[in-house]
């Protein structure tokens, strides 16, 4: 059996050689501490679960949930995101629920590359930005994002041969996984970049709401610099700032032409959501005021006792002002052996981190740990890190 050459890009994958460094250690009898995964241990919100409740005992919600049975959600995500952001959004050609925000990305370069077609994408960046890419039959061309540069591309640094082929550029700022926050100045030159190049803007935005200290109440939405959504669509989920990861409920927002190419590909591959997890999130999205700020304090405090305690056994990181991680620059020996790192780190202690040569080239050097625990278990983790580099 032969299978499309188009599988070939995708047969690496880092986070399954560290699944497989997980299951060795907890075979050795290690416990395991995951911080290498981004989802949340916090509970989903009781009025998001009580909505869904109901539906279920509602005859109405069993069947497909085909376009026009989303027009309920679409117009409570229109309705929220103009409270936000005070951008006006059309629920019927402007908002499409996504099945978590990684079908967004998946899908997009289908309706938008051709085979050859550059998309540009941040590196380091979130795995499945460049999968879909692949699928598509495009090239990734990666945009370094450096420490010197704020964790900011460069746009200038991207070759005119790149330029000519290329239909569209992944932004997502809080960003993962370095925690960098983009500001608004950044979103207009990326607009006015993609504007004059006729490039397709593609923000994904699932740590909206998690932004740290007293200076935002949220991260600068890309519509923000695109008011009239000329060139950008933005994708917003509900497994960070709602804890509903399993829940698998997001949305796509923005140019309707986009919106509209990603609805057409969309409609060949699945139907939406159920009808009773959209009930819920729209239930979260009505009390955003009594979930959202204290799920940040929660992570908050964890940022702040991991980051203590990693200073405590010196390893300096700085402090992250938004996401749920830590990106942590890795010390000597390891600088540029973070794959060997990780998978050596839980073999021996059952601690498990992200490497960052999984998000990227330019991610080498660093690890990612993700305040997925209470504060006692990260320290306890830092006690096992500590033993292990000093051993």
């Amino acid at each position: 059996m032969q299978f499309a050459a188009r599988l070939q890009p995708l047969q690496t994958n880092v986070f399954a050689d560290m699944d497989r460094a997980k299951a060795k250690s907890a075979a050795a009898g290690k416990e395991i501490i995951d911080l290498s995964l981004g989802s949340s241990d916090l509970p989903a919100p009781e009025c998001a679960i009580a909505a869904i409740e109901t539906a279920l005992r509602d005859r109405a919600t069993h069947g497909y949930t085909l376009f026009h049975s989303t027009q309920f959600f679409r117009q409570a995500v229109a309705q929220d995101y103009e409270r936000k952001y005070g951008i006006p959004i059309d629920p019927e050609t402007e908002v499409l629920p996504l099945i978590g925000c990684q079908e967004g990305t998946a899908h997009l370069p289908l309706a938008l590359l051709n085979p050859g077609d550059f998309a540009l994408l941040l590196d380091p960046g979130y795995p499945s930005h460049a999968g879909g890419v692949y699928l598509a039959g495009g090239q990734v061309h990666p945009m370094p994002i450096l420490e010197e540069n704020g964790f900011l591309p460069v746009f200038e640094d991207i070759p005119t041969s790149v330029l000519d082929r290329a239909k569209m550029m992944v932004l997502s700022y809080p960003h993962n996984p370095t925690t960098a926050i983009a500001p608004l100045s950044f979103f207009k030159e990326a607009v006015a970049f993609c504007q004059a190049r006729g490039i397709a803007l593609i923000h994904d935005f699932p740590y909206a709401d998690f932004v740290y200290g007293n200076t935002l109440k949220a991260a600068p939405s890309i519509l923000q610099a695109d008011p009239n959504k000329t060139t950008a669509i933005e994708l917003f989920t509900f497994s960070k700032s709602y804890n509903m990861g399993g829940f698998r409920i997001a949305y796509a927002l923005g140019n309707p032409t986009l919106i509209g190419a990603l609805r057409q590909v969309k409609a060949v591959i699945d139907f939406n959501q159920y009808r009773g997890i959209m009930r819920g999130a729209i239930a979260a999205l009505e009390n955003h005021q009594t979930i959202v700020p204290p799920t940040v304090k929660t992570f908050q405090t964890r940022r702040d006792a991991l980051v203590r305690a990693l200073h405590q056994i010196d390893w300096h990181v700085p402090t992250p002002p938004a996401t749920l991680y830590i990106w942590a620059k890795l010390p000597q020996p390891w600088q540029d052996k973070s794959i060997q790192f990780a998978t050596s780190l839980v073999e021996a202690t059952g601690v498990a981190v992200s490497p960052g040569a999984g998000f990227g080239k330019a991610g080498e050097g660093y690890v990612r740990l993700a305040l997925v625990r209470d504060p006692d278990v990260l320290e306890t983790a830092v006690r096992r890190i500590a033993a292990f580099l000093h051993r």
